[in-house]
């Protein structure tokens, strides 16, 4: 139902803010859960509501008019308020909270998201649960917006005052080369430069991590294929194509190739990543730490442990963070 003229809704300042932040209707659209008729719909009742017109939406991309510019700051003030105000409802009692939306990188979906949502159910009875799946830098941007609640993904240098991070699992990239292509007793990195580098996509956190790490080690490797997806990558090493430099966790994503290459060391000053939960200071009372410590369960036996007993060199590459087990 669309307001009538002069009523500022909080679901049209949160529809002019997504429009503003994606400069698309459509990506708004996406990131709302909502259609682009019913996006435009709301922009149209908010600026009859405010007298003025805020987007450009003819442009490509969206862009915000003059007014725009004014009302933006407001909405985001109004829109930080609401969230305040909801958090604080909920704190009085969590067992209440009725909605909690939820950022998970994709390491994750199969073997520790479900388990952590039952968890999570099991506690909250009443509660609706929204996931959203996605690289890291994406997650943390929703976090940023207030999109989300918590995000568990890698942890960025970010730099803001506004967060909780609970470190979780702390990992080291390695080098996986075509089977049979590596001798161990030799100067592995003079091998490898034998052979086209395989780049995970630099789109992403953890691509851009790696060419800082390789560039900061004068480290200039040519390379024929930039891509996102680890079975992908994988499978061009198997068949000869290159080698790689991922994480054990990529490796475990596309773990049917694992037996079928060589796995070594980064021959280079270690490089390493850490996946955290992260969420806004002081929002959801303990429940950031509880969600840690309950994951940091799941992630020893759904991820190391198997991890680790089927691939016994991997087992000082992995560890997770300040696990203390169940008294």
């Amino acid at each position: 139902m669309v307001d009538g003229p002069g009523r500022i809704t909080l679901w049209g300042i949160e529809v002019f803010l997504a429009a503003s932040d994606e400069r698309s209707i459509s990506a708004a659209a996406r990131r709302l859960g909502a259609s682009p008729s019913a996006v435009s719909q709301q922009l149209t009742s908010l600026e009859s509501a405010v007298g003025a017109t805020l987007l450009n939406r003819n442009a490509r991309p969206v862009s915000l008019t003059p007014a725009g510019e004014i009302l933006r700051p407001r909405a985001q003030a109004i829109l930080n308020e609401a969230s305040q105000a909801r958090a604080e409802l909920a704190m009085s009692d969590m067992s209440n909270l009725t909605r909690f939306r939820l950022g998970m990188i994709e390491d994750f979906e199969a073997d520790v998201t479900p388990k952590l949502l039952t968890h999570m159910a099991g506690e909250l009875k009443g509660c609706q649960f929204l996931l959203e799946t996605g690289a890291s830098h994406y997650l943390h941007e929703l976090l940023d917006s207030r999109v989300l609640d918590v995000v568990v993904a890698a942890e960025l240098d970010t730099g803001h005052d506004w967060t909780e991070v609970h470190p979780l699992l702390r990992e080291r990239f390695v080098v996986a080369a075509p089977k049979g292509t590596l001798d161990l007793k030799k100067d592995v990195f003079r091998q490898l430069r034998r052979h086209p580098l395989i780049q995970y996509t630099q789109r992403h956190y953890m691509g851009r991590l790696l060419m800082s790490h390789l560039a900061r080690h004068n480290v200039n490797i040519p390379f024929r294929f930039e891509l996102d997806s680890y079975h992908a990558i994988l499978a061009l090493v198997e068949q000869g194509a290159g080698w790689t430099i991922l994480t054990p966790l990529a490796l475990m994503r596309a773990r049917r190739f694992i037996r079928r290459i060589d796995v070594a060391r980064l021959p280079m000053e270690p490089l390493t990543r850490t996946i955290s939960l992260t969420a806004r200071r002081n929002i959801l009372q303990d429940m950031p730490e509880r969600m840690a410590i309950a994951l940091r369960k799941i992630l020893r036996e759904s991820i190391f442990k198997p991890m680790t007993s089927s691939y016994p060199y991997l087992e000082d590459m992995v560890e997770v963070v300040d696990w203390r087990p169940e008294i």
